[in-house]
């Protein structure tokens, strides 16, 4: 290992390098700084970020971009209590994460030890579904800890494997000998399964006999690599589809049978739903009605056996079993099966309607920009310089309108290529995923084989990481940033500095009026968040009109450096926030006899 000292240390690096682990992320500090220039020393790229919750949500992403468990390494205490948010959200997400924490010394436990704390029983909690929580015991222990972890975190249904690390383990010194006999064995990538033969059958039975059949894909197909499979059986069906947010580019999004526009009309009238990957929680309105057909029969593929028969999902219909393998079952079993409905043609209408109402938006003139007047010259000035079909863009996005207005506006071709706030809705992993996505397509690669990461945030978003900036600078990473500033959470109260200024006197004078003060959800107006680069020797921009941005974008797209263009856009101040994916009506109440 580069001459680094044997010890526990070392043997922890050692440990990860067995498993095939090249990248950890993390903030060091007492006791696993050491542990940190093991990595190094033994092989493994080390990204120091400015703050445990990036560093745990860049580690939980690259396991999901991967497929396998990304490392995070942090400090015990405080340092695990800020990680726990990466933790939630990896668990949420189903995607595999490994978390180290350093620890107190073993024989202080109980008397106070700095930022002592029970990281095994916290981590254990059944609430946050961590799947195994460890700690070594002796030296002699740990390579076998770390595999336990790293499986239990990769097999079955994706999450978390935690090992606390005592100080004492960390420092203590070894012979050279001693190491080459605590070397780890490797583990191999999970058994797959697939699904039962009558389910199967029963699936295929279903689908041929629809009149208005659906095919929904989630994220857990992209991290499956299920793309082949469920290309196919678009294609061989010809039945419509409907992709999650991370699921856009399992099928590309320019497919004539993606029917996202059409997406309400879809849900409402399918009679017979596959769904791959995907839950049926808040994203797809629970399967349940008004937004589903209270008589739609909904087959569930799921490699987890508590996932299938959730809200209105049919248990009995679901198929337990690896996607890669039941959709080539499926597709045995339909044989030359083709849609030959009117479903696609019912949906046209509706999907024809919407497009053309967000190209009317699109095309709106005057000052300032709204959010689908500045994402069409993005998105626009983009396709010249990297043609769509060559998917070499990856695009991160965050920030509640930010985000949900990104969906339709930027088509993905090709999986794993969108990644946004996921199942927990998690602000402020925008950046952390954006560094973890650069680690994943651009190192020791080809020039040719690169890709450019795009992060769209809201200016609320990006408040939660921007240090994070500092970390790209660092690590020459050209990540390119817009900032999507419209002075607010949701929405700002002002679209020009004086009228900020009127409204913030009048809060400040503790008088309060809704629309002539500020409002809980404020933020400053046009704050200058480009000079966030240029301090960390990167590339800012600050723009307001389509040429400025045009010009920034193709300037930013270029540059070899972290590139921020912050985008002044209209307030919205007199609009009414209002979240689809958030009206899931009420059960009704029954009538007291």
């Amino acid at each position: 290992m580069s001459n680094f000292p044997p010890t526990g240390a070392a043997v922890i690096a050692q440990s990860l390098h067995s498993l095939g682990i090249r990248t950890v992320f993390g903030l060091v500090g007492v006791p696993i700084g050491e542990v940190g220039e093991a990595c190094m020393a033994a092989g493994i790229r080390f990204i120091g970020m400015r703050n445990e919750q990036s560093a745990s949500y860049a580690a939980s992403v690259h396991g999901y971009l991967t497929g396998a468990p990304g490392v995070c390494l942090v400090v015990g205490g405080p340092g695990v209590v800020h990680a726990l948010a990466g933790v939630s959200n990896a668990s949420e997400n189903n995607w595999p994460l490994l978390l180290l924490a350093g620890s107190s010394e073993r024989y202080l436990v109980g008397k106070g030890a700095f930022q002592e704390m029970d990281h095994v029983g916290l981590l254990g909690a059944r609430e946050l579904g961590v799947k195994l929580a460890t700690r070594p015991g002796c030296v002699e222990e740990i390579p076998g800890c770390v595999r336990n972890a790293y499986r239990a975190a990769w097999y079955g249904r994706p999450g978390v494997g935690f090992v606390d690390l005592p100080a004492d383990l960390i420092q203590e010194n070894l012979e050279e000998e001693e190491m080459e006999a605590l070397k780890n064995r490797v583990v191999p990538a999970p058994p797959r399964s697939e699904g039962d033969s009558r389910r199967v059958k029963r699936a295929a039975e279903l689908l041929r006999g629809a009149n208005n059949p659906l095919v929904i894909f989630g994220k857990g197909a992209a991290y499956g690599r299920a793309e082949l499979a469920i290309r196919e059986l678009v294609g061989r069906t010809g039945i419509p589809f409907l992709p999650s947010p991370m699921g856009k580019g399992v099928v590309p999004d320019s497919h004539p049978l993606n029917i996202s526009s059409a997406r309400s009309a879809a849900l409402k009238n399918a009679d017979v739903v596959l769904v791959l990957g995907a839950r049926l929680n808040w994203m797809f309105a629970f399967g349940s009605v008004p937004k589903w057909s209270p008589t739609a029969k909904i087959i569930q593929v799921d490699l987890a056996a508590e996932e299938v028969g959730r809200n209105q999902g049919d248990p009995e219909l679901s198929i337990l079993g690896d996607i890669n393998l039941v959709v080539p079952q499926l597709l045995a079993e339909l044989h030359n099966f083709k849609y030959a409905g009117q479903f696609v043609k019912q949906l046209e209408a509706s999907k024809l309607k919407n497009e053309a109402q967000i190209q009317t938006l699109e095309s709106k003139t005057g000052l300032p920009l709204s959010y689908l007047q500045a994402y069409k010259v993005i998105r626009s000035t983009i396709d010249s310089l990297s043609p769509p079909d060559e998917s070499r863009v990856v695009l991160v996005s965050e920030g509640s309108n930010t985000m949900d207005i990104s969906r339709t506006a930027f088509p993905i071709q090709s999986p794993r290529q969108r990644l946004d706030a996921g199942s927990n809705g998690t602000m402020g992993a925008g950046l952390g995923y954006a560094i973890a996505a650069h680690d994943v397509y651009n190192a020791n690669v080809s020039a040719s084989q690169r890709k450019k990461i795009v992060c769209l945030e809201g200016d609320s978003a990006i408040g939660f990481s921007a240090m994070e900036i500092e970390t790209m600078a660092r690590n020459k990473m050209d990540v390119l940033i817009y900032v999507i500033n419209n002075g607010g959470i949701y929405s700002g109260v002002a679209d020009s500095s004086e009228e900020y200024a009127q409204k913030q006197a009048s809060t400040l004078e503790g008088k309060w009026d809704l629309l002539g003060s500020l409002r809980s959800s404020s933020l400053t107006y046009a704050v200058r968040y480009e000079k966030l680069a240029e301090a960390c020797g990167g590339l800012g921009f600050f723009v307001n009109t389509p040429e400025e941005l045009r010009e920034a974008t193709v300037a930013g797209f270029k540059s070899d450096k972290v590139v921020v263009i912050n985008v002044i856009i209209e307030s919205g101040k007199d609009a009414i926030p209002n979240f689809g994916w958030n009206a899931a009506p009420k059960p009704k109440r029954k009538a007291k006899m």
